[in-house]
């Protein structure tokens, strides 16, 4: 459909779960010296300014972000989030929020590099832009999932893929779980994140019964709610679902999903981190 703008949503509190994840699964892949790449499946624009009408319009950014933006007493295991914010910021206010990609370039070093795809017509040139000569960043204008198939196994053998869909429609859900079996089969030892949003509990309940059933070990759940589940309409939780995650990772999660709830949701969140399939 491609009608999905993330510009709406962008700073979030389903972004601020998912870039701190993303940031700590690449943090534990700099631990080692190699080379790594990032793959991400639905790039969006690399940058997103809340000051723009349709950041204005939903202010989603201030239930998420802007709870924790300028707050003493940030954990140290997000830091390295919060400061690639604050470097696209140039330290000054906050009005820019990174996408996926800018959260993934700020923790790159020169020996990895990065792929990344956008469809949308709008999109793909404001993420062309954003890279603009960059020469560890390889952008293409295609399908993701389609994308990713072509690209795996990558030379390095180590790294981090972001699967972050819309979910505009149904078999989205289903086209995540296809595009794991595919994936791991060609590359069974990378890390696969898969973002999820809970709108409808059983479509959630149907893509993780698919993942278990593809017969893969180590994965894991990692859930922030910001209040019950309800069959109105509407985003009630977030979370990421991750593939061989680092080993520190869930520890890592425990420590910091009380104080997202606490700042973000303090009465009505709630959260989880459990294993789908343990090691």
């Amino acid at each position: 459909m491609l009608s999905y703008r993330h510009s709406f949503h962008a700073g979030n509190h389903a972004d601020v779960v998912k870039h701190i994840v993303q940031s700590l699964i690449l943090n534990s892949l700099k631990n080692k010296e190699k080379p790594f790449v990032y793959h991400d499946t639905h790039s969006g624009v690399g940058r997103y300014d809340l000051t723009h009408e349709w950041s204005e319009k939903t202010g989603e950014y201030k239930q998420g972000i802007g709870r924790l933006w300028g707050n003493s007493d940030i954990p140290e295991e997000i830091a390295s989030y919060i400061e690639s914010i604050d470097t696209l910021n140039n330290g000054d206010a906050l009005r820019y929020y990174p996408g996926s990609p800018r959260v993934a370039r700020a923790h790159l070093r020169s020996q990895d590099r990065m792929v990344l795809t956008e469809l949308h017509p709008s999109d793909f040139p404001l993420l062309e832009q954003e890279f603009h000569r960059d020469r560890q960043v390889k952008i293409f204008k295609e399908d993701g999932f389609k994308r990713l198939k072509a690209s795996l196994p990558p030379a390095e053998r180590r790294g981090l893929v972001l699967i972050d869909p819309p979910y505009e429609l149904a078999r989205e859900y289903r086209d995540v779980v296809t595009a794991i079996a595919q994936s791991h089969k060609r590359w069974a030892t990378g890390i696969y994140a898969i973002w999820y949003p809970v709108v409808n509990r059983y479509d959630i309940d149907d893509m993780i019964d698919g993942l278990e059933g593809l017969g893969i070990r180590k994965i894991l759940q990692i859930e922030l709610g910001v209040s019950p589940d309800t069959n109105e309409r509407g985003m009630t939780a977030s979370g990421m679902i991750v593939i061989n995650p680092p080993w520190m990772l869930e520890q890592q999660m425990k420590e910091i999903l009380p104080y997202l709830k606490e700042k973000i949701a303090p009465a009505t969140g709630h959260f989880k981190v459990e294993w789908i399939v343990p090691e």
